[in-house]
């Protein structure tokens, strides 16, 4: 897709839909990490399971998880706002380092100390546990795979997908740059480039037989609360996950869970962006449908489904704002001429073609005194075939009700289009001028008129 040059559909994830996902994005990671946190077994699969099973496992809730978790919270919130500078004196430099590396501060800290009581003989906090040592070989990706005792083919496992073959992917690289929409904060984000990268990382991944790769969201919010600012993180926590895997898992399975809970829902809580509720409301309230769609959405149905109906509200909105464009329409008295001036707010597309002939015609039901129509183009850079045709029927339509129709400070551009489809409309036009040649104008159209009704 990124070599196809397709990095234009992210264009259609818009702020609202951004905000929505990434919102549901962070509660959803971070109620994730609620059995985790509170020493509960077990794992949810989306927002309402976390919610509905610890509910139900509400009296399982272990004491010293809990106490740890707590404890992990109040030490992430207080190194973050340790008043450290990267320039000053040794002890803000201290403060600073101790501020950026809070989370493997704490990760640590829990890690040393799971450590040293199963030394005695305690296990208080439920760890990581054992963690398979060793790292993948590489070798080509094979392309057939048992399951159940019954071997399938490539062309089978294609089958079986069907249409998510393309679906799944499509969906996992919109969510993928959404993500990085949602940190890039001002800077440059190039879609295509994006699409290559993940693309790449999953080719030479599947010769080592890893899990398919996107954006992850978990560990692109822990990264941005470590501080992160390069690309070059991504190289050094590779290079750890190799250490780890190959000399250190024996180590790090004491880390407690409730540890690594916290440093989660502490990077959750941060990425909520609460006040993008109160500058939409400021700035455009409807803005706030797509925002709140695509949260409840993801919370409710996955965020898959969520960011999909997202894109689709807004582009529902899109359509609509086309499909009724905003109309300025006033009756005047020119030079004793009452006169209907019809301003279209917006350029015109074929979904507003009928609207506008119909907002017209009632109009001149309406006004029964009005003689000619002044159809201000000045905001229309052009017009297609559709709004071509509604527009010509619309001046037959006026014709036979003995009314003129004027087409007022049009473009070139659109004037061609119309005259192409419609060569009788070429008298109509009038090009651009002031309100004095108007009058004129008009004057000479109400001439014409009466000419024409006395025929």
């Amino acid at each position: 897709m990124g070599l196809l040059r397709l990095g234009f559909l992210v264009d259609f994830i818009s702020l609202p839909v951004i905000c929505g996902f990434t919102n549901a994005a962070t509660i959803i990671i971070g109620s994730s990490q609620i059995s985790k946190f509170f020493g509960i077994s077990g794992r949810s699969e989306s927002f309402i399971d976390a919610l509905k099973k610890f509910i139900q496992h509400f009296m399982e809730i272990q004491l010293w998880d809990t106490v740890l978790g707590v404890c992990s919270i109040v030490t992430l919130v207080l190194l973050k706002n340790l008043p450290g500078k990267r320039h000053g004196n040794w002890l803000k430099k201290c403060m600073w380092l101790i501020c950026l590396a809070r989370n493997a501060v704490v990760v640590i800290t829990g890690m040393v100390l799971a450590y040293c009581l199963s030394l005695h003989g305690q296990e208080p906090f439920k760890i990581t546990g054992n963690i398979t040592a060793g790292l993948p070989s590489f070798q080509p990706p094979p392309f057939t795979t048992i399951h159940k005792n019954e071997t399938y083919t490539f062309v089978d496992m294609m089958n079986i997908l069907g249409s998510s073959v393309i679906s799944v992917p499509l969906i996992a690289l919109l969510e993928s740059i959404a993500v990085a929409k949602a940190f890039a904060k001002g800077k440059k984000l190039d879609s295509n480039q994006e699409m290559i990268a993940v693309g790449l990382c999953n080719v030479f991944g599947s010769f080592a037989r890893s899990m398919p790769t996107t954006g992850s969201f978990s560990r692109t919010a822990v990264n941005n609360a470590s501080d992160v600012k390069t690309p070059m993180g991504g190289l050094v926590t590779g290079a750890l996950v190799l250490l780890a895997c190959g000399l250190l898992t024996s180590t790090f399975k004491f880390i407690p869970k409730a540890t690594l809970a916290s440093v989660i829902i502490v990077a959750m809580y941060y990425m909520l962006e609460i006040r993008v509720l109160q500058v939409l409301w400021k700035t455009k309230k409807l803005d706030l449908i797509p925002l709140v769609v695509t949260w409840l959405v993801c919370l409710s149905a996955g965020l898959d489904i969520g960011m999909i109906v997202g894109i689709a509200t807004n582009l529902g909105l899109l359509l609509y704002g086309t499909a009724r464009p905003g109309l300025l329409i006033e009756e005047r008295t020119v030079n004793d001429i009452p006169v209907l001036f019809v301003s279209p707010l917006q350029s015109l597309k074929f979904p507003a073609a009928e609207y506008l002939r119909e907002q017209i015609m009632t109009w001149c039901d309406i006004s029964k005194n009005t003689n000619i129509i002044v159809l201000d183009g000045r905001n229309i850079i052009g017009i297609d075939a559709t709004v071509a045709k509604n527009l010509s029927l619309l001046n037959l339509d006026l014709e036979s009700k003995k009314q003129r129709l004027i087409f007022w400070n049009w473009c070139e551009n659109a004037r061609k289009t119309l005259v192409a489809f419609d060569s009788s409309t070429d008298s109509h036009f009038r090009t651009f001028g002031d309100l004095v040649e108007l009058e004129e104008i008009l004057t000479s159209a109400e001439i014409i008129r009466k000419e024409s009704s006395n025929l």
